[in-house]
């Protein structure tokens, strides 16, 4: 095996299960994830040689696959154009009881309610665990306005889901 199929190798095992969680969250479908997820590898494949640092190859995959997403929703132009907390997102897992799925819907809706440019840096930051400086260089904008992103994301996702919240239930007897 060649060294640059090693390192490919390397690669996918490493990243593969990030990528599909970031792609995921951004469209919302198992299968448009995984297809996301295989063509940014197909991507990272024809382009490894201009990969120079490998401490910098998560951060690639995740550009790769924002933008292989913003083609599909939005066309090639908008390529060029362009506090929620890890335990709520960990708490969207679907996983066994009625309750817990019913707030992963409630999340999952609020999140991609969002708009585009909230919503990718916040996934960005909570499951990719990036700094404000690292987002803010893989979506070619200044720490300032990723920290603002970042800032209203959280705020419109505490109201949609405040909003969301189930109201308790009134008995129609009064005191």
């Amino acid at each position: 095996m060649s060294t640059r199929h090693a390192q490919f190798e390397a690669l996918v095992r490493a990243c593969a299960a990030d990528l599909y969680q970031f792609a995921y969250w951004l469209c919302g479908d198992a299968h448009q994830a995984e297809d996301l997820v295989q063509e940014t590898f197909a991507r990272a494949w024809r382009s490894l040689h201009t990969l120079r640092e490998s401490s910098a190859a998560k951060g690639w995959l995740f550009t790769i696959l924002r933008r292989e997403h913003l083609r599909g929703v939005a066309g090639p132009r908008a390529v060029e154009d362009e506090g929620v907390d890890v335990e709520l997102l960990e708490a969207a897992d679907p996983a066994p009881g009625p309750e817990r799925q019913e707030a992963a819907r409630h999340l999952r809706r609020a999140l991609l309610a969002l708009p585009a440019a909230y919503r990718t840096p916040l996934l960005l930051q909570v499951l990719g665990g990036y700094s404000c400086r690292e987002i803010a260089r893989t979506l070619g904008l200044g720490e300032n306005a990723v920290m603002t992103r970042l800032f209203r994301a959280r705020q419109r996702l505490r109201q949609a889901l405040a909003e969301e919240a189930p109201r308790p239930r009134r008995s129609g007897r009064t005191s």
